[in-house]
């Protein structure tokens, strides 16, 4: 019965980290799509801009991006950090049904 237990256990813990691991997967495809924001704002802020609106407008996108960069670096960091946190859950559950805290 004991061994069925523990099977339960690591299949129930395989589980836990493979979504863990999904959710790590979406955040790199967050901070991808931010990726292509980037890019897509760049272009707009090399067009040829030639009214006061039109610079204003630049300055704008410039901001808009410096935003963007830092929740694209933001959300690289959350992936790695869910990455990590993925691997330290089938740890902490050996740890636990071994009774070592």
């Amino acid at each position: 019965m004991s061994a069925s237990i523990a099977a339960a256990d690591a299949a129930s813990c395989s589980s836990r980290q493979f979504e863990v691991q999904l959710l790590a997967g979406r955040a790199d495809a967050c901070a991808g799509q931010l990726d292509a924001v980037l890019v897509r704002l760049s272009q707009l802020q090399l067009a040829d801009w030639q009214s006061p609106a039109g610079t204003a407008y630049r300055a704008s996108i410039g901001l808009q991006a410096a935003a963007l960069r830092r929740a694209k670096e933001r959300m690289e960091l959350a992936a790695q950090v869910i990455r990590r946190h993925a691997r330290n859950v089938s740890l902490s559950s050996m740890r636990t049904r071994t009774g070592d805290y």
